[in-house]
């Protein structure tokens, strides 16, 4: 039984919390706050011990602390780093690598430069191999994890055939649970976004992919527009759906007219956070015209990235094969039945 550590409770850190309760290779032994707020009651209401700086003891006096987040880290055998983006560095500076234990890095952070987490940004999908036995990983954020999850498979089924990928990022503002960002009324544009050159540290350096970003007044998930270049003349809509057929974490719908309607139904079967963690190609808006293929497909921002972080995990700690790390995270988070279940309910009519 290996023992983890959460550092972090808001929307990565309350949701991978959530479903390693169920996994019985693993022992959340707590998760860290920084802030004395509601959460905290939260996160002890699920039955979860809360640790907190050693500095901040006292301002977290009327609520049932169990200890320091320093003292926790000297019972764990692998971090869940789910601090605010910029974070994640300071705390492998000042807290993991002082006491030589692995972390796991989310997509607020960066694998270049003087502030680099680590020299590998994960996806299960392209490189799962690379992160075993790893002592510092860094997971791709949303937008990150969903190309990779449309891109592996057009590169592995076209290989050279492919000339280039042109995406438009559409993201949301903000996650539904977080009530204290204002969504403002515009559509702000994002100036070198790093989610192109995000995944070209997996993808390769000198993939012909070209991203461009904008963020729009929603909270129901992103949506990613992307045109597909071939040498020859481009596939039919019929064979790229097809190439998505087994793919982990990829639903194929026809008849969801917005993201809201894929939230509005996870929520009534009862998914977990209303998260579906997946991809959903829109297959009514796939065209192919001459050499060109263009999709649409939404991301379920924060969701998707959770599975991916528990796949990790098992290489880092556990140093699993993928196939076997593949069951076990599906014995956990049953991608197979979520697809099963949105692509019948939004079929084809």
């Amino acid at each position: 039984m290996k023992k983890i550590f959460v550092n972090g409770y808001g929307s990565i850190g309350s949701r991978i919390t959530s479903f390693l309760k169920d996994d019985p290779e693993i022992t959340v032994i707590g998760v860290g706050k920084y802030s004395p707020d509601d959460k905290v009651n939260i996160a002890i209401s699920r039955g979860l011990n809360v640790y907190v700086p050693e500095k901040k003891m006292d301002d977290f006096a009327n609520y049932k602390i169990t200890g320091s987040i320093e003292s926790a880290l000297n019972d764990c055998d692998l971090v869940i780093d789910a601090a605010p983006g910029g974070h994640g560095y300071k705390n492998k500076i000042n807290l993991y690598e002082p006491k030589n234990i692995p972390a796991i890095y989310q997509g607020g952070e960066t694998v270049v430069g003087n502030e680099a987490v680590s020299d590998l940004l994960f996806n299960s999908r392209v490189n799962y191999d690379q992160a075993l036995g790893k002592r510092h990983v860094m997971q791709g954020s949303c937008n990150v994890t969903g190309m990779g999850r449309i891109l592996e498979p057009l590169r592995v089924k076209f290989g050279d055939r492919l000339i280039r990928f042109d995406v438009t990022l559409v993201r949301r503002w903000a996650d539904i649970e977080q009530t204290e960002k204002n969504v403002v009324d515009t559509i702000e544009m994002s100036e070198k976004p790093h989610h192109g050159d995000d995944v070209k540290m997996y993808f390769g350096k000198e993939a012909p992919l070209y991203v461009r970003a904008i963020k729009v007044p929603t909270r129901q998930m992103h949506l990613h527009i992307m045109d597909i270049r071939f040498q020859d003349v481009a596939p039919k809509p019929s064979e790229i759906h097809e190439l998505f057929t087994n793919e982990f974490g990829v639903a194929t719908i026809w008849t969801a007219k917005g993201t809201k309607d894929i939230r509005d139904y996870a929520e009534k079967m009862g998914f977990n956070f209303t998260d579906t963690n997946m991809i959903h190609i829109h297959a009514n808006m796939t065209t192919s015209i001459g050499d060109t293929v263009q999709m649409m497909y939404s991301d379920d921002q924060t969701g998707i990235v959770i599975p991916e972080n528990h796949m990790l995990l098992q290489a880092m700690l556990f140093e699993k094969s993928y196939e076997d790390a593949f069951v076990h995270t599906e014995s956990i988070f049953h991608m197979k039945e979520k697809k099963e279940k949105l692509q019948e309910y939004f079929a084809k009519k």
